[in-house]
């Protein structure tokens, strides 16, 4: 009998990282040539140009945090990653309509576009966190701390845009505290994840197992977010429980 196939798509999901990817180097390609066009066109600066110019910063940083959700494509935490990139989606969205229309405004546009704006910003932030440093068991409890950082961050800007409401000078010193320690938990963190080295797992000692074999179990672990050892854990249970 052979064995299941394993959890998770490694290749589609290699595939997905590379077309969205090039998605995205082709779309900023694109809205910068028109910004580049605009800017050097030697006609005067209207109110054309300057809408181009808007869209180019846009798009811009539509594609940086499209590349920060893309980070957890195949992780166990990707809902993360298609969070944000919803609530990008939307932050897109609404700014691309209030450049490129004169009817659409209002306080609920902006307020719509402020809570988004947000929510993506923060999981963007989350999503290279999750992808830098959870599979390092040293670095989780800075992570998790970061996190929580981040999320109340979050919830304490969207609840001042979300309900109109002013807040004392009380709540807002919490918030620039909370902030400065989400600030704090993602330099550390960041840096602790670029100098040290991925934590050892217990090397795979298998008899005839082949420098080709043991890459390939390398790289379904790395796609499916995972390590080796468990990956071959997982992998026999599941074949055990079939037959």
């Amino acid at each position: 009998m052979r064995p299941p196939a394993l959890s998770g798509h490694p290749r589609p999901m290699r595939d997905l990282r590379k077309l969205v990817s090039a998605t995205v180097i082709v779309s900023f390609s694109i809205a910068a040539l028109m910004g580049v066009i605009a800017l050097a066109s030697g006609g005067a600066f209207g109110d054309t140009e300057a809408r181009v110019l808007a869209t180019t910063v846009i798009v811009g940083i539509e594609s940086v945090a499209v590349l920060c959700y893309l980070a957890l494509a195949g992780h166990r935490y990707a809902v993360v990653g298609i969070a944000g990139a919803a609530c990008s989606a939307v932050a897109t969205g609404v700014a691309l309509c209030l450049t490129w229309s004169d009817s659409l405004d209002g306080l609920d546009v902006w307020r719509v576009f402020g809570v988004a704006v947000t929510l993506a910003a923060s999981l963007a932030q989350a999503s290279l966190l999750i992808a830098r440093a959870e599979q390092r068991r040293s670095l989780r409890p800075g992570l998790y701390a970061t996190l929580l950082a981040i999320a109340v961050v979050a919830v304490m800007v969207v609840g001042p845009i979300a309900t109109e409401s002013g807040m004392s000078g009380a709540y807002w010193r919490w918030f620039g505290v909370i902030a400065i320690l989400d600030v704090l938990g993602t330099v550390v963190v960041t840096a602790l994840g670029f100098v040290r080295r991925a934590e050892p797992g217990p090397r795979l000692a298998l008899a005839g197992l082949t420098p080709v074999t043991e890459a390939r179990l390398v790289e379904v672990a790395i796609e499916l977010g995972t390590t080796p050892d468990r990956l071959v854990a997982e992998a026999l249970d599941s074949y055990l429980m079939s037959r």
